[in-house]
């Protein structure tokens, strides 16, 4: 079980000013890590040139993609891309994968959508184009996995250095992209699944947080993603009551010591040691970031 690391996600980007302010501000704040997932749509960065322009303004902090969707791409130019960002970032690339979920992006980027084992298989072909393409160039970066189903996870644990759990599945017979988050006791199983197949392999657990909420009321807090998420019909949904979600790893609710209590008591029960914000909870999660770094 390892020292508490944390990571911010970042979503937008509008100009250099910007991005170089709030990545200078992500170390100041002591966060360990920026990523930027990949996504289409306006203001949503290009993954790889924003993570080098991150690297160029920081001293400290890795970066990193959370996650690349491999199925957007041609694998050989992927695998180009990374060796640069790796390159021009110094080697502090961590180089998140997934099998993507949007169908819509898909459609938008006039790619094929396929069902999930077959995004699956190409995610494993780009592993092996990766490591091809990458051996004469030091070989792969740091790797993170991330996903919630038996073969992605399978893949994370025969591969990754870092192991991402949203715990977010598709909501069956929903729109893709319609999510249930998973309770507390389906954590525990996803992470009893994955650490069958890790056996001994030294393997970092990151957990991608939904929301943060310093309060001092945490039920009203959970009462209000409940409703929040159940009037959004294509967005994330919620587990099914109150109860669940002041108990759920993917949320943090509470004051600050509460929240510092809530991550150690789950680092203790899952493994989760690396924790990622979004960045609307930048400046809201700076304050535990100081409690727990180092611990």
């Amino acid at each position: 079980m390892g020292k508490f690391k944390f990571g911010i996600s970042f979503r937008g980007v509008t100009d250099r000013a910007e991005w170089t302010a709030k990545c200078r501000r992500a170390e100041e704040l002591g966060y360990d890590v920026i990523t930027v997932p990949d996504h289409l749509g306006p203001g949503r960065p290009a993954p790889f040139p924003a993570l080098v322009a991150a690297a160029a303004v920081t001293e400290r902090p890795r970066v990193g993609t959370l996650v690349s969707n491999v199925p957007f791409y041609n694998l050989a130019l992927f695998a180009r891309d990374v060796a640069s960002t790796d390159a021009l970032t110094g080697g502090r690339l961590d180089l998140g994968l997934g099998s993507g979920h949007m169908k819509s992006e898909f459609d938008d980027a006039g790619l094929p959508w396929r069902k999930a084992a077959e995004r699956i298989d190409y995610l494993v072909e780009g592993l092996d184009e990766l490591k091809t393409r990458l051996a004469d160039e030091g070989g792969l970066p740091r790797l993170l996995i991330a996903g919630n189903s038996d073969g992605v996870l399978r893949l994370a644990a025969e591969h990754a250095d870092i192991a991402g759990f949203a715990g977010l599945r598709q909501d069956r017979g929903k729109p893709p992209g319609t999510f249930v988050l998973d309770n507390a006791e389906a954590m525990d199983e996803r992470v009893r699944f994955f650490r069958s197949l890790a056996g001994d392999r030294e393997v970092e657990y990151n957990m991608l947080v939904q929301r943060v909420v310093v309060t001092e009321d945490r039920r009203a807090a959970a009462a209000e993603w409940h409703a929040d998420t159940d009037e959004r019909s294509v967005e994330n949904r919620s587990v099914e009551n109150t109860d669940e979600l002041l108990d759920a790893p993917q949320l943090l609710l509470g004051t600050v010591d509460e929240i510092v209590q809530q991550l150690v008591d789950r680092r203790e029960r899952y493994g989760f040691s690396y924790i990622t914000v979004f960045e609307a909870m930048l400046e809201t999660f700076a304050p535990v970031v100081a409690e727990l770094r180092g611990r």
